[in-house]
């Protein structure tokens, strides 16, 4: 059967498409995990900034500013080759080794590539400063005088901290942090720079393979634009973290 034809052009086989959808999935689930650590990470370099303890507060004024200020592609170069170059031939043999964790019921559950932990390591680092910024932004803009009359009010320093603190600063930061998670998936299109398969890699692979770019890139934009689209979807969710601690 002659493939369907598209602007005078062949069409991608089904394959190929596969290739492309593979890729997305390894998009959706680096930026899935990257978010979620981030997001971590993020609220621990907020705490450390407030601590009273200089060392600790300059601690991560440092590392914000460090990661913050460099580029993400420099970053993701020194993790995968800079950090490889330091480590044992025997570690860097194991974590090259395709392997897997044996799961009840048969499954089982592959063990990242070196590809994929320099990247994971590498956005997570450099989202969490971004991170870190929305989140300080939200508390600052709590007017001290809530503070004050939780306390006036009998609740204890942790009590005015979560039931009247955090959601006003969730609520100033929600919008901000959406935008750092939707950049969160768009950066992963950089780890094709160190070999990951990821959506930009596959659409490379493909074009290569077809020479049909525009078809090829075309996919993987409208496979980007719907991982974005679900990831500002989920964002506006209404959220019942706050519910539940109430």
């Amino acid at each position: 059967m002659t493939p369907p034809s598209w602007l005078g052009h062949s069409w991608l086989e089904p394959h190929y498409l596969g290739w492309l959808l593979k890729g997305a999935l390894l998009t959706a689930w680096l930026a899935l995990l990257v978010i979620f650590a981030a997001s971590l990470l993020g609220i621990l370099l907020t705490a450390w900034q407030d601590s009273r303890w200089r060392p600790l507060a300059w601690a991560g004024r440092l590392f914000v500013s460090l990661h913050r200020n460099t580029p993400l592609m420099v970053q993701l170069l020194l993790w995968y080759f800079g950090v490889a170059g330091l480590l044992p031939d025997e570690l860097k043999f194991w974590l090259n080794t395709p392997r897997a964790l044996a799961l009840p019921l048969g499954l089982s559950l592959p063990w990242p590539s070196f590809e994929f932990l320099a990247a994971f390591t590498a956005l997570t680092l450099y989202s969490a400063s971004f991170i870190c910024g929305e989140l300080q932004a939200g508390l600052n803009a709590v007017p001290a005088g809530q503070r004050l009359a939780a306390r006036a009010l009998g609740m204890s320093a942790w009590q005015t901290l979560v039931l009247v603190v955090l959601p006003q600063a969730w609520q100033y930061a929600r919008r901000p942090l959406l935008g750092q998670y939707t950049a969160v998936v768009k950066n992963t299109s950089l780890t094709m720079a160190i070999g990951l398969a990821e959506l930009s890699y596959a659409s490379r692979q493909v074009e290569t393979e077809t020479l049909l770019a525009f078809q090829a890139f075309a996919v993987a934009t409208l496979l980007y634009l719907a991982l974005v689209l679900a990831t500002q979807w989920l964002g506006h969710r209404p959220d019942p973290i706050w519910r539940a601690l109430r």
